[in-house]
């Protein structure tokens, strides 16, 4: 690791702490956040996120092929939710803003399914992963089942 930004910079992980027990009490469906995080994070190709949160997708019951389909979600057909879909397709405009600039289009497609808070929150959650991901991966987090094959 380059530098514990947890040591380093305590009130700043507090604060982001503060955004996702935010985000998980919301009341989006925590399986949906837990996706959104994940493909979020294989977008970015963060390895410490990539590894928490399919852990956590595996304790919320995910099962192997939405795990393994994720990142292929438009080809799986009735796998994923529409609310899922819809989520991953908004999480994927948001964080590729730069090349995307998040067109009308998709808004109205995430705005059909998701109220306005929801909307809101689901976006504040898809921009704190992609500012913890810049973190673990600026800093080389190292994913904790690497740390585990380590021992």
């Amino acid at each position: 690791m380059r530098l514990d930004y947890t040591k380093a910079s305590p009130g700043g992980v507090k604060a982001f702490g503060g955004v996702y027990g935010y985000v998980m009490q919301s009341g989006l469906e925590d399986v949906l956040v837990e996706l959104v995080y994940l493909r979020v994070s294989q977008i970015n190709a963060c390895a410490y996120c990539l590894d928490m949160h399919t852990r956590d997708l595996i304790k919320k019951g995910a099962t192997p092929e939405k795990l393994a389909l994720v990142q292929a979600w438009r080809e799986a057909g009735p796998l994923f939710t529409h609310r899922e879909k819809a989520a991953l397709a908004w999480a994927e405009s948001v964080t590729l803003v730069a090349d995307t600039h998040v067109p009308e289009e998709e808004f109205q497609v995430a705005a059909a399914a998701f109220n306005e808070k929801e909307l809101a929150d689901l976006t504040m959650a898809i921009s704190l992963m992609n500012a913890y991901n810049r973190l673990a991966i600026s800093f080389r987090r190292a994913p904790e089942s690497a740390l585990a094959a380590k021992d």
